[in-house]
């Protein structure tokens, strides 16, 4: 039966008790049996007997008529049990309109929710009853640990045989991050489930919470955004911007960063969304927030998580909104990645002596600096950590003595990561040089593209007063012993022409 139906069915077969009242007619037929069964759910149901009738029913189920005479309080009504009810008492039930909530109001001064229930209902374990009027319930701290679950708002029945239609409803949640190539974008990427980001950069969260679609049957609803960030980020409070429906609000909730015992590293409190008029069912409420990607972050496809989840009001029965659900976790990722240069000579044997900078380039064209290292001993790799996606230039900016400087190398890191999915992973990742020569190895898991930057040893040219020297003397003196044989041999043939 649905709910609107069944509240139908209520009002109308309270008009009919006014009749009834009047007109008891003794009845000595054996007592009918209904049934109520349970939906298909792990929950477990009370029923309380308010009142007993005779139970009947005529029309369609677009239009029934239901019909409860002989009306006596049931084992569970605040009267005596047996003895008839009253026409006050009817008269003001069927006269009673609004929400069901507002109608609960009414009804519940009639039954003893401190006696014992009538019977219980599960799932598969129907409850034989007599006609009559019945308040359903969720059992009393039957959810505790079942984060994602709510009670239902009291049921109440008449019945026939009838199949419990809870009013019971959860939120629904979601937690992403948006990514940008500095490179080639100047807005960032739609919200997903990860991104990579350079360390220092401001990475933008966003929490949403729906407001669930049975609200109006609450008089109070706490709404809790709970976020655990790795050490990796560092929340900044004075980002937050709180919205319902996209409208910014400034009120009616508060940013929690102390005290906290859950592990979280800050809450967004909303200790009654009643407080705020323009939240209703099915209202947007949004939380978006950055985070710096700092020094501890770690490199690779362990990346850095941000899990968060909702905590709200689950029992529209607790007039205070004190007892809640808890959504699951959603958790987002925030990869950075290292490049590793390595400085060898032309035999690849490691070379000391080197400096080198790297820069980023920018979309409008411009070289951010990343790092630049300076000589020091013994030191021939070089280490740029935290980088994200995009174009980078690595100049020499120290070469090696008796070597040549290399020129500047230009490459593009690109990477690959889910970014629709519950378990987000890094799944490639690669460096192409554009201009220069270089060749990246490059380890998914660890996050790293490593490369060798190969400088070549300078040509030897001749120095006065060095090998150069000596090698015009030997030259001018194989000269001058070339001249003097042949001037003697000339001598000697001019003598012979002479004789």
């Amino acid at each position: 039966m649905k709910p609107m139906k069944a509240m139908k069915k209520i009002w109308a077969v309270m008009l009919s008790l006014v009749m009834a009242m009047v007109m008891v007619v003794p009845a000595f037929a054996a007592e009918t049996k209904y049934t109520i069964t349970a939906p298909s759910n792990d929950h477990t149901y009370e029923v309380y007997q308010i009142f007993t009738g005779d139970y009947s029913s005529s029309g369609t189920d677009d239009n029934v008529k239901v019909t409860l005479s002989n009306v006596k309080w049931g084992k569970n009504g605040t009267g005596t049990e047996g003895e008839a009810v009253s026409a006050e008492i009817i008269t003001e039930l069927t006269g009673t309109t609004g929400t069901d909530t507002a109608k609960l109001e009414v009804i519940s001064k009639y039954v003893d929710l401190e006696s014992d229930e009538f019977g219980t209902v599960t799932n598969g374990t129907p409850l034989q009853v007599p006609g009559g009027y019945y308040l359903i319930k969720d059992v009393d701290g039957a959810l505790d640990g079942d984060e994602n679950e709510s009670y239902t708002l009291y049921v109440v029945e008449v019945v026939g045989d009838v199949t419990i239609s809870p009013k019971a409803a959860v939120p629904e949640f979601n937690k992403k991050v948006q990514d940008i190539n500095d490179t080639t974008d100047t807005d960032v990427s739609d919200w997903q489930d990860s991104a990579d980001w350079d360390i220092g950069d401001k990475v933008p969260f966003k929490l949403t919470g729906t407001v669930a679609s049975n609200y109006d049957n609450y008089k109070a609803y706490q709404f809790i955004f709970h976020d655990m960030e790795s050490d990796g980020l560092t929340f900044d409070e004075e980002s937050v911007v709180v919205k319902v429906d996209g409208e910014v609000i400034s009120t009616g909730y508060e940013i929690v960063t102390e005290g906290l015992e859950d592990g979280c590293t800050f809450e967004v409190r909303f200790d009654d969304l009643k407080d705020i008029e323009s939240v209703h069912a099915g209202s947007v409420i949004t939380v978006e927030y950055e985070s710096e990607l700092n020094s501890n972050a770690v490199i690779g496809s362990q990346g850095n998580p941000n899990t968060a989840h909702l905590e709200f009001s689950n029992n529209p029965n607790d007039e205070q909104g004190g007892e809640t659900g808890e959504t699951p976790d959603d958790t987002v990722i925030v990869f950075t990645y290292k490049t590793i240069i390595n400085k060898v000579d032309g035999e690849e044997k490691p070379l000391t002596g080197a400096a080198f900078k790297l820069e980023k380039k920018q979309e409008d064209g411009s070289y951010e600096l990343v790092k630049e290292f300076t000589v020091e001993d013994d030191k021939t790799s070089f280490e740029f950590t935290g980088l994200d996606d995009g174009t980078y230039k690595l100049t020499e900016t120290v070469t090696p003595s008796g070597y040549n400087t290399i020129d500047p190398i230009e490459f593009t890191i690109t990477a690959e990561h889910d970014i629709l999915s519950d378990n987000p992973t890094l799944t490639s990742l690669n460096g192409n040089a554009t201009t220069g020569e270089i060749e990246f190895t490059s380890s998914t898991s660890e996050g790293s593209l490593s490369a060798d930057v190969v400088n070549q040893s300078g040509a030897t040219l001749p120095e006065t007063g060095g090998m150069g020297t000596t090698i015009f003397y030997l030259l001018g003196g194989i000269l001058v012993v070339g001249a003097g044989i042949l001037l003697i041999t000339r001598r000697r043939m001019s003598m012979m022409e002479d004789k």
